[in-house]
């Protein structure tokens, strides 16, 4: 777990620099805003003190008037300036979040596919936007408040100075020991927040968990058991949260003590001085209200700090997750935009590099440009691995990948997967149109050319059953296996890729949707590099080659007609059996 006490300052200052730059005007306008109000909040205690001192020495009612009117308007001219300075701290606060949530999320989605196994989608969520969201008041006005809460007070010390020196270094004393107070509540309760904030990404990462996974769980009766997960995460969560608010709260506690000692103080010392008539009624008045005012910078202080406790911990994940790399990094070289040959070169691959069995083993093959490659195996024999390493979700720790003559590990990742389309048994659908799903929300895309490819992959009889057409609104759910194979084609056809990779895209169809998907399949392969894994034979009729996996292994590559005709093959006596 990162130490959030232990951040440097720069980093704090780097996040502040990144994202509020680019809003220098508006922070400006923040600033003078709020330096107005600080300005007018000092005036109106003097507006007062005139106001006394006056109905003392019996003054007339254009005097009292003039005071009165200096005292109005100061306080209006202060909450007006305080109302829209707010505005321009939610403005900022809104677009630099945004901009980090924007940032964290483009991150995420280039981490490896290894990253995303070990942290659930939930967590992400959490940590993307609970995290990013606590550090909002960091953003808006953590250094705005701070500087003008450190002018206001060094604007009523001076104040007070001009009236009795003693007293104004006597609350300057006071004042830099609560400040060092706050400071150690601070620290104390940091590591407690940076807790807490973790607590709730587990939550957030088993919740999301559950919520997807709802159909398996009501089949076998498994609800009663994430409710108790669900109370037991939220039982371990609370005594953290308690402890994190704790220190939360004893800043606060702090700073309400400060303000009571400090007015205690004005009182004492302003009395003395009236009754010694060293100062005036109005003087007492202003002493009084001056201490009373250094409780508005304080608990402005007090407020920040028990942010910042939060944002500490929010910035150490937020960095933490910045800073984790991705074992696939990105290189310059461009895959040729044409059917693409493949070469695996005494490829070796593992997740996990504590594992000692390696998930491929010394795979090494050649497919030609234009060719198809039908890959056979059991479960976990290595033929999923095969596409992840072709599409570069993953690097193998030995061995070259090459496509079109690249090696993999110094191709571009963009080139890679423009190069390389890949549908798999299960397809992502969103709550969005057909169009939308078929294009990933590219408006460049036209109408005429989705038609023209789904007549292409001979679905224009499944488009035209479709009530809306192009805009039908489709989601999860809402199509069948079958349909939502047939959606997946045609993002590929639209790709228009060199290599074409379909993961057991036909396993899950009945035989209907296989014949249409069998045409569509056609046309998609034309002129074009393809892998077919399968489980069934039917699936590789129309492959040019064979390789079979067993254990990671490489048992048997040659010509698909070749090995049908040597009895002595695997691939024959695979297709005896069935």
């Amino acid at each position: 777990m990162l130490d959030s006490v232990n951040i440097p300052l720069s980093e704090y200052g780097r996040l502040l620099r990144r994202y509020l730059l680019p809003q220098r005007s508006r922070v400006a306008l923040m600033a003078a805003l709020l330096l107005g109000s600080i300005g007018l909040q000092l005036i109106a205690p003097q507006a007062v003190r005139g106001f006394i001192d006056a109905v003392q020495a019996g003054a007339g009612e254009r005097a009292l008037i003039a005071s009165a009117l200096l005292f109005v308007g100061a306080a209006l001219g202060q909450q007006a300036l305080r109302v829209c300075a707010a505005y321009a701290s939610e403005t900022v606060a809104w677009t630099a979040t945004n901009a980090l949530r924007a940032d964290l999320t483009a991150h995420v989605l280039r981490l490896d596919v290894g990253f995303h196994k070990t942290h659930p989608p939930g967590e992400l969520i959490e940590r993307v936007d609970g995290d990013v969201n606590a550090l909002a008041g960091f953003f808006s006005d953590f250094a705005i408040q701070l500087m003008g809460s450190a002018l206001l007070l060094l604007g009523v010390l001076v104040a007070v100075a001009f009236i009795h020196i003693g007293l104004a270094l006597a609350l300057a004393v006071f004042v830099l020991v609560t400040l060092m107070a706050l400071g150690w509540v601070w620290q104390r309760g940091t590591s407690h927040w940076q807790n807490d904030r973790k607590r709730s990404g587990g939550f957030y990462g088993f919740l999301g968990e559950a919520l997807s996974a709802t159909e398996d769980l009501r089949a076998n009766g498994a609800t009663p058991f994430v409710m108790q997960r669900f109370f037991a995460q939220l039982q371990s969560w609370l005594p953290v949260r308690l402890r994190a608010s704790f220190w939360g709260q004893g800043v606060m506690v702090a700073a309400t003590f400060a303000v009571a000692i400090s007015e205690a103080i004005a009182y004492g010392v302003g009395g003395r001085l009236f009754f010694e008539d060293r100062i005036t009624l109005g003087g007492v008045y202003v002493l009084i209200a001056y201490a009373a005012m250094l409780g508005a910078p304080i608990e402005t202080i007090r407020a920040q700090v028990q942010a910042l406790q939060q944002a500490s911990a929010s910035i150490a994940r937020v960095r933490g997750l910045l800073q984790t790399p991705s074992t696939v990094t990105d290189g310059s070289d461009v895959l040729p935009r044409k059917a693409l040959a493949v070469a695996l070169q005494h490829v070796h691959f593992r997740y996990d590099d504590t594992n000692t069995n390696w998930t491929l083993h010394d795979v090494s093959f050649e497919l030609a440009a234009g060719k198809v490659l039908g890959v056979l195996g059991h479960t976990g024999s290595g033929k999923t691995t095969l596409a992840r390493l072709m599409f570069r979700q993953h690097d193998p720790q030995c061995g070259e990948v090459c496509l079109g003559g690249v090696g993999l590990r110094t191709a571009a990742l963009a080139s890679v997967r423009a190069s390389v389309g890949w549908v798999t048994q299960d397809v992502q659908l969103f709550a969005a149109s057909l169009r939308d799903n078929i294009t990933f929300f590219d408006a460049a895309v036209t109408d005429a050319k989705l038609v023209h490819v789904l007549h292409q992959l001979g679905l224009a009889s499944w488009l035209n059953r479709l009530p809306h057409g192009l805009d039908t609104v489709i989601g999860a759910g809402a199509l069948s296996a079958g349909e939502a194979q047939l959606i997946a084609f045609a993002r590929v056809f639209i790709k228009d890729p060199g290599l074409v990779i379909l993961d057991e895209a036909s396993s899950r169809l009945d035989p209907a949707t296989e014949a249409l998907l069998d045409s569509a399949m056609g046309a998609l392969l034309a002129g074009r590099t393809a892998i077919i894994i399968a489980h069934r034979l039917n699936t590789v009729e129309r492959a040019d080659d064979i390789l079979i996996l067993e254990g990671g292994v490489v048992v048997e590559h040659g010509a698909r007609e070749a090995l049908a005709a040597d009895a002595g093959s695997r691939f024959a006596k695979l297709r005896a059996v069935t």
